[in-house]
């Protein structure tokens, strides 16, 4: 009997781990979900914490879409620059070192301030009483992240 329950023991616990749910839902692959797919998954956790309506989930999709279409292309300059930063350390060049980490900390702040406009504008749409509840949570619902979600320093799904 006890060997039955020592094969059946992991057997349970493998296929726990292969249904477990991530934030993004069930996960097939490792690659990240596409923007649309972590903008919906946004909207639905400001559904569940808000009580959003119909008309606030729409208005929300096109503020946190609008905010990652304009967000996207200087993530593609932030990456690029910071490769070649870290070409400009090996190869000494200081004088690109401070020309690039100028550029990195004004395309960050470009970042930080469309997904903080996106914020305000989500925030204008709320009720009162959901305004309340968002306030006592100290952010929009986005997760855990440094200096809060979305902005630099890798957080995550936010546009």
């Amino acid at each position: 009997m006890k060997t039955r329950y020592r094969l059946i023991v992991p057997a349970l616990l493998a296929a726990t781990a292969l249904t477990a749910q991530s934030p993004f839902g069930r996960m097939t692959s490792r690659t990240a979900p596409d923007p649309a797919t972590m903008i919906a998954n946004q909207v639905e956790r400001l559904t569940r914490l808000l009580t959003l309506t119909t008309a606030q989930q729409a208005q929300a999709t096109t503020i946190f879409t609008n905010a990652s279409n304009a967000v996207t292309p200087l993530e593609t300059t932030l990456s690029t620059n910071r490769a070649a930063l870290g070409a400009a350390v090996k190869s000494n060049a200081t004088g690109t070192i401070d020309s690039l980490a100028a550029s990195i900390g004004t395309t960050s702040g470009q970042i930080l301030a469309i997904r903080e406009k996106a914020d305000a504008a989500f925030y204008a749409i709320l009720t009162a009483d959901q305004k309340t509840i968002l306030d006592s949570r100290g952010d929009l619902g986005h997760g855990p992240g440094p200096g809060g979600p979305g902005g630099p320093g890798g957080r995550g799904p936010r546009p």
